[in-house]
């Protein structure tokens, strides 16, 4: 499987987020490494979207569409700061 940077998941991002989130700060829950979210890795071929921390390469985000609903799961990250 391919993996992609956080700038892959832009258009994704803004269409849950409804502001550009690439440039946002996210910290990892497992080893508290903080990047901008453009320098995470991500691999679309999964079961939905996986965003694995660069660092320590655990999961920090799923992202699944169900019905037309996107589901989000953050709990991988500690904190995600958008800078307005």
């Amino acid at each position: 499987m391919e993996a992609l940077d956080g700038n892959a998941i832009g258009g994704l991002l803004f269409e849950v987020f409804g502001v550009e989130m690439t440039t946002a700060t996210g910290v990892c829950a497992h080893c508290g490494a903080a990047g901008e979210v453009a320098t995470l890795v991500v691999y679309l071929r999964a079961p939905g979207t996986v965003v694995r921390c660069r660092s320590c390469g655990e999961v920090v985000a799923v992202i699944v569409d169900r019905r037309s609903v996107k589901c989000v799961d953050l709990r991988g990250l500690e904190a995600l700061e958008h800078a307005d």
